[in-house]
């Protein structure tokens, strides 16, 4: 069995959902695609499970009522793919913003160069992002200042949300403790792993803002990554992190 699974949450993506399953699958070495969707009313789903009569069962789909968050889908996906044996699991946008072709560089990075947590990174080597306004691109970057002096973590793009993790840090986390459900949700979830012990690497990739869709992107996304993080600091000094 192929040990390789690519997790895309998706909400009115109909605009991308086809040209995004063909490429990932166009991939070598081959990788399933798992899609969550979260009750799109544009038929994302409905094109999915057309080309599942393609792709057969490389093809996953798992449809939830209602747009449930972000950190939830992946959740779901994550529990998924542990219970069918995929050892390694990735994190990627629906939108052409992470490009496909990079899934094999992160995979790389973990079956042969190690990591258990590998992060495709906007920010390891300058600031690597096409179509953000200015606006955003300072908000990103310095969001991502503060979060690393609150947490000591050694992460440069602490959001990322294009990452491939070992099963075995999946397995190591407690999932139904994770507490966010946004972006913030990316940085908890590299916390944890760092407060594991896990070796992470992160890989230089270029940003594409998308083309096509509308951005799910808001100032509450970013409220939550900036407050939450203090809690999660906080909390984090009355646990213990034991593998």
């Amino acid at each position: 069995m192929n040990n390789r699974i690519v997790i895309i949450p998706t909400y009115n993506e109909i605009e991308n959902i086809e040209a995004i399953i063909h490429k990932v699958m166009s991939l070598e070495p081959r990788f399933d695609l798992l899609i969550v969707d979260d009750g799109s009313p544009d038929g994302t789903a409905l094109k999915v499970k057309e080309l599942q009569v393609q792709y057969g069962e490389r093809l996953h789909l798992q449809e939830r009522k209602g747009k449930l968050g972000l950190g939830t889908a992946y959740i779901h996906g994550f529990k998924y793919a542990l219970a069918r044996g995929f050892e390694y699991i990735f994190e990627m946008d629906a939108d052409f913003s992470h490009n496909p072709d990079d899934l094999v560089r992160l995979y790389d990075a973990c079956a042969t160069g190690g990591a258990d947590l590998a992060i495709g990174s906007r920010y390891i080597k300058g600031v690597n992002v096409v179509n953000w306004p200015m606006g955003r691109v300072l908000m990103s970057y310095f969001a991502g200042y503060y979060v690393r002096f609150i947490t000591q973590m050694p992460i440069m793009d602490v959001t990322a949300g294009f990452k491939c993790y070992r099963d075995t840090v999946l397995k190591t986390i407690n999932l139904d403790k994770i507490r966010f459900v946004g972006y913030a949700f990316q940085v908890e979830m590299k916390f944890t792993t760092w407060k594991y012990g896990f070796k992470i690497e992160e890989v230089p990739i270029i940003f594409t803002d998308r083309t096509k869709g509308e951005s799910k992107m808001s100032a509450n996304i970013f409220k939550e990554a900036i407050f939450g993080v203090l809690q999660m600091k906080w909390l984090s000094l009355f646990k213990s992190y034991k593998r």
